[in-house]
């Protein structure tokens, strides 16, 4: 494992002892590859996923967008899945990556989706 690798799952671990969802307010953790970034909400209580999102997901269109763009619709079709379970209110879990780029562009894409965090 590459040092940067082991730089990010010490500082999600950190994130992680902090951080908490449940039912009511999940978690929402993200995690990105080279091509694709993936969201998912999660209820820690019950150990249960809520919800998911991702570029892979059936129905997302990239049509040549760029990936930060991309994210900003990953985020905004998992908010659309949430507010319908009545969900409005989550936890953000950037798991270890910088708050930066297309980490930034889901989140600005949830919130603009009805997400509160």
């Amino acid at each position: 494992m590459s040092s940067i690798d082991e730089a990010r799952l010490r500082r999600k671990k950190r994130v992680r002892g902090r951080i908490s969802g449940t039912a009511e307010r999940p978690r929402l953790s993200v995690y990105r590859s080279g091509k694709h970034i993936y969201v998912q909400a999660i209820d820690d209580v019950a150990g249960a996923t809520i919800a998911t999102a991702s570029t892979l997901t059936e129905g997302f269109e990239s049509n040549g967008l760029k990936k930060a763009e991309q994210a900003t619709q990953v985020g905004s079709l998992l908010a659309k899945v949430l507010i319908e379970k009545g969900i409005s209110k989550v936890v953000f879990d950037r798991n270890g990556y910088r708050y930066h780029g297309r980490v930034k562009a889901l989140a600005d894409g949830a919130r603009s989706g009805g997400l509160q965090f």
